[in-house]
Formats: C-alpha cells, structure tokens, sequence
C-alpha cells in the first residue's frame, strides 16, 4: 500500500479536482450508458484475437477481417487447426498481418498449452501471450471479466492529458493517473467513455469543442470553433 501511494505521489497533479472529473464522467454516461468495445467477438478468446489484431488499426478494418475468421475459429483450438497459411489470408486487409498472423497462432497454441484452452483473467497471465501488452490485457480484464481497468491508447492519452484530467508523459502514467482520480461509480466503463470520446469528439487534429458535452469543464484551449 505504502508503495502504490508513493507511485501516486510522483504522478503529474491533474489540473480538474475530483468534482469536475465526476461530472465529465457523468456527462459521457449521459451520452452512453452502457458502453463496450466496437471490436465484434464472441467470447474471450475471440476477444484476445480481436484486441491484439486492432494495433495500428481500426476496430472497422479488423471487424471487416474477422467476421469470417472467428465464424471458422472462435476458439483455440480451431485456430491452430485452421493454419498460419489461412489465418494470415482472413487478415491480410490489416496492417502488420504477417507478424500478427503469428501471434495468433502463438497465442493460441500458449493457451492450449498453458492454460487449458481458457483465456486467463489476471494481467501478468494475460501479457505472457503472444502479442499481448498491458494495453490489450487491460481491455481483456475489462470488457470480458469485469474489472475497473484503464486500457490507454492514443485517444484515452490524449483526452486525459488535454482536459487536464489525469496528465502523464506515458500511456502508463496516464493509467495510473486516470485510476487514481476516476470515481469507483465510473470505474467499469471510464475507458470506453475516453476512448468514444476521443475517437469521435475530441479528436487529433481539431477537436469538435463546439459540440462537447464537457467543453466548459475542459482546460483544452483555445477551444476549437465550429466550422
């Protein structure tokens, strides 16, 4: 306890107090009350395969690139039947297929192997396999098993360093950050919350402030007018 305290205290000090950043998170519930990944999957290997494919790419592209895949091999075991060969050509439309072509077989002859056939559900489990980060294992823990993770990508990085929310000079910082400040009330679906929200609102280039629901909580200046 005494060490995860210290590791908070070292954290960049967010720039909103913990009302503002309850009442950013109440206003994106508002908005979707009931938030998930938009990678389509079935189960939690399906969903393993999915996250792990959606690096550098787009949840669209690799959803157009599994639907026959996982329709053929949606568990393990199916996999490794199917072959690098076939595999490789379900994916072929996203980027890095090759690697990740690989990595799909890897993983599931690790969990064949490994763990039974079932994907695991601890983080240090998790990032054993194959193509598996931090990232991806906290999407895992969250959207298959339930726990209050913070699976940052660019879009989670950029909307809590630009309101201010939960700065960091790293994904792993902001993670720790977002965890610290998030109210447990909104701890389940805060990371797709910042994610949607990233994606779709507070967006790279311009962000759309002209029509956020918590532009006036922001510290993002100056705000983006409308077009």
């Amino acid at each position: 306890m005494a060490k995860k305290e210290k590791l908070y205290k070292d954290l960049p000090r967010p720039r909103l107090n913990r009302a503002q950043i309850a009442e950013i998170y109440a206003h994106l519930r508002r908005l979707d009350p009931s938030p998930k990944t938009e990678l389509n999957y079935s189960n939690p290997f399906t969903l393993v395969v999915a996250v792990a494919l959606s690096a550098q790419s787009t949840d669209v592209g690799v959803n157009k690139a599994t639907t026959a895949l996982f329709a053929k091999a949606d568990t393990p075991g199916k996999m490794v039947a199917l072959g690098e060969d076939v595999v490789r050509d379900h994916i072929k439309t996203i980027g890095l297929y090759k690697n990740k072509a690989k990595n799909v077989m890897a993983l599931s002859q690790m969990l064949i192997d490994d763990f039974g056939s079932v994907v695991p559900q601890t983080r240090d489990e998790l990032i054993k396999l194959p193509g598996v980060g931090r990232k991806t294992a906290n999407v895992v823990m969250n959207e298959a098993f339930g726990y209050p993770t913070m699976a940052v990508d660019t879009h989670i990085f950029r909307v809590a360093n630009r309101t201010g929310m939960a700065p960091g000079k790293d994904p792993y910082e902001v993670e720790l950050n977002l965890l610290r400040v998030t109210p447990e009330e909104f701890a389940l679906g805060a990371h797709h919350w910042l994610i949607l929200h990233g994606r779709y609102t507070c967006v790279a280039r311009k962000p759309k402030c002209y029509n956020c629901a918590v532009s006036d909580i922001c510290k993002y200046t100056p705000k983006t007018e409308a077009p």
